[in-house]
């Protein structure tokens, strides 16, 4: 075998080094952050006739089906809301009514690209009325399948007369 001396390997090596420092760099995919991920947040449903439910859900952004609206996606992206997945108040709504057993409906509306909840555990809006929908207290300016929620916020949908 034949034995390369120390000097020229060292020189080999740092043209070696210096070539693949000026080669281009291999696209690699970038790590992404998952913003959508799963966030417990207190909900609470109130009816004209008073506290339909109240609790602690956990959620994250998914695809939301209802009887009159279908399967759509509701994950903060609508709408361009949000450049990712993020967790929705109607999000939180849907796993809420799975995991406690009662039902919601909603009228899907393409041109704002997303859900009007329409009714939920048999109290349906309509005429005077609409279900609202806030985050900490303030409506929220978007509609429930673009707003971020984040852990701890208190997520409310009320009964509301025009």
């Amino acid at each position: 075998m034949r034995r390369i001396p120390a000097r020229r390997s060292v020189i080999t090596t740092a043209a070696l080094a210096l070539a693949l420092a000026g080669a281009p760099a291999m696209a690699e995919a970038a790590p992404t952050a998952d913003t959508n991920k799963a966030v417990t947040v207190d909900l609470t449903v109130q009816g004209p006739s008073g506290l339909l439910f109240t609790g602690k859900i956990k959620t994250k952004g998914h695809d939301v089906t209802t009887t009159t609206g279908g399967t759509h996606k509701c994950d903060g992206t609508n709408g361009g809301a949000n450049p990712s997945k993020v967790p929705t108040p109607t999000a939180a709504l849907d796993d809420a009514a799975h995991k406690k057993g009662f039902t919601w409906d909603g009228t899907w509306y393409a041109s704002f690209d997303d859900f009007s909840v329409d009714t939920i555990k048999n109290t349906s809006g309509g005429g005077s009325a609409y279900w609202s929908i806030s985050v900490n207290g303030t409506p929220t300016p978007v509609g429930g399948c673009q707003f971020k929620i984040d852990a701890g916020d208190e997520v409310a949908f009320t009964w509301t007369s025009f």
